[in-house]
């Protein structure tokens, strides 16, 4: 049975820190590209990160380079994204995916978590 399973979200003030995870049941997320993908209410899902399967490179959305960290620990099947100096624009539902291959920070997405929500507010 193929999953992704989030965990990490929450609230946390502007200038605070999160790291989400992403865990693989199923299969081994070491083969696969995995991305990082958000959805702010009212808002269409915007891909933000991803990393690459084959090197581990690593690509950002220009409104998150800089801030946010994509990383793979692949001993524990699972990928994280680090967010740091959060601010309330970054509020939303976020998404991990895996799939075959990174199209700059898109992930060309196969199988999704099921997404964990992000708060930025004082």
């Amino acid at each position: 049975q193929l999953q992704l399973v989030q965990s990490g979200g929450g609230l946390v003030q502007p200038g605070g820190s999160l790291r989400l995870s992403c865990a693989a049941s199923g299969f081994t997320l070491e083969s696969f590209a995995v991305g990082w993908s958000r959805q702010a209410p009212g808002k269409e899902r915007e891909p933000i990160s991803c990393i690459s399967s084959s090197d581990g490179n690593t690509s950002y959305k220009g409104a998150v380079k800089g801030r946010f960290t994509i990383s793979r620990d692949n001993a524990k099947n699972t990928v994280y994204l680090q967010m740091n100096s959060l601010k309330p624009e970054d509020t939303g539902v976020y998404y991990c995916a895996a799939g075959r291959a990174c199209s700059g920070y898109v992930c060309l997405a196969d199988y999704w978590g099921q997404g964990t929500p992000v708060t930025v507010s004082s």
